[in-house]
């Protein structure tokens, strides 16, 4: 090599100046135009509790229990609906479990999942139970006019599915329809179940698997006649959270679709093992990126787990986007660590 084109090592000054250039630009993909027009829409309605119609935090049913990873429905008739568990803290983790990645459980397994109903999305009224066992469920509006029910069910952390002929059905749980899912992609645990359609006898759904019984990764599955289940790795999803610096459990999600795009809010732990580093993220499986959803708060909390969004209509009687998520208490202001709940009017 020529003298004229030998390496000259970089001064100190140098790397300096290069490492505030990629930390400026990495601030700067926060402030990036959206994955898509609809995601920059669903972060402008999903971003802000203190711009909200309505709003709560700590989110409890009539009996006191709290409310937490709550997802919310409403019925033909207006009625809204929801599925939560309640978080035990009574000693360590069974080494056998894999708990839901938060709120961290500890001890035996979560009572049943409750049901309860509202008509002001405040107060929630204790139907029944789903269960022993059972916790992180989904509930999805059947076309044919079932109701279709989707949970993780201990013991060995498994998707569970249930089916409803009506609302009649559902209010008293009794269940037409059943099937548990085989563990297929982990020995360990497979759970979080969101559904995302159904067509016909099959229902679509996804979800997450504990890889190498290590950590949480994405997947997809189908249900068929309640009979066949294929479940397989989503490894777009996982690529587009990590590109965001997510090296710990990528978890519970929700789909929605906001001006015919199809998008899916997600949770994301940039570190193993901290709950206060859990975030929230829009993905565009269109594109196969995602956005950092920067929640803000009355108190400012910083972290936020179990994403869920629900187009419903409003106790006001509007079209209205509903967010629900759980805040740690790692990462709480004060008052409001637990289930927060806000909605906003849908304009234009």
């Amino acid at each position: 090599m020529s003298p004229s084109r030998r390496a000259v090592p970089l001064s100190a000054a140098a790397v300096l100046a290069l490492a505030l250039i990629v930390a400026l630009l990495q601030v700067g993909r926060a402030d990036a135009a959206p994955v898509s027009a609809a995601a920059g829409r669903l972060a402008d309605l999903a971003s802000d509790a203190r711009e909200a119609d309505g709003y709560v935090y700590g989110l409890t049913d009539d009996t006191g229990r709290t409310m937490d990873a709550a997802e919310i429905r409403q019925a033909e008739d207006g009625t809204y609906l929801a599925v939560y568990h309640t978080v035990l803290d009574e000693g360590p983790l069974p080494p056998a479990a894999s708990a839901p990645p938060h709120p961290r459980r500890r001890g035996p397994p979560p009572p049943p999942a409750p049901f309860p109903t509202s008509t002001d999305l405040v107060h929630w009224t204790r139907r029944h139970d789903f269960g022993p066992g059972t916790h992180q469920a989904t509930l999805a509006k059947d076309p044919a006019g079932g109701w279709i029910l989707a949970f993780e069910r201990d013991p060995r952390n498994h998707i569970a599915i249930r089916g409803y002929a009506g609302l009649d059905a559902l209010l008293a749980g009794d269940a037409r329809r059943s099937f548990d899912a085989p563990l297929t992609l982990s020995r360990c645990a497979e759970g979080t179940p969101a559904i995302t359609a159904i067509r016909g006898d099959t229902v679509e759904l996804t979800g997450h698997y504990r890889s190498g019984c290590d950590i949480d990764r994405q997947l997809r599955a189908t249900l068929t006649d309640f009979t066949t289940w294929h479940a397989e790795p989503d490894p777009a999803l996982d690529t587009a959270l990590r590109s965001w610096g997510s090296g710990g459990n990528i978890g519970d999600r929700s789909p929605v679709t906001l001006d015919g795009r199809d998008l899916v809010v997600i949770e994301g732990q940039r570190l193993r093992d901290d709950f206060a580093s859990w975030r929230t993220y829009i993905y565009d499986p269109r594109r196969g990126r995602a956005d950092l959803l920067t929640l803000r708060t009355h108190g400012a909390s910083t972290a936020f787990a179990n994403p869920s969004v629900s187009l419903l209509t409003s106790p006001s009687g509007r079209p209205a986007l509903l967010i629900s998520a759980f805040i740690p208490q790692e990462g709480a202001a004060d008052g409001e660590a637990g289930q927060m709940l806000f909605w906003r009017s849908l304009k234009g």
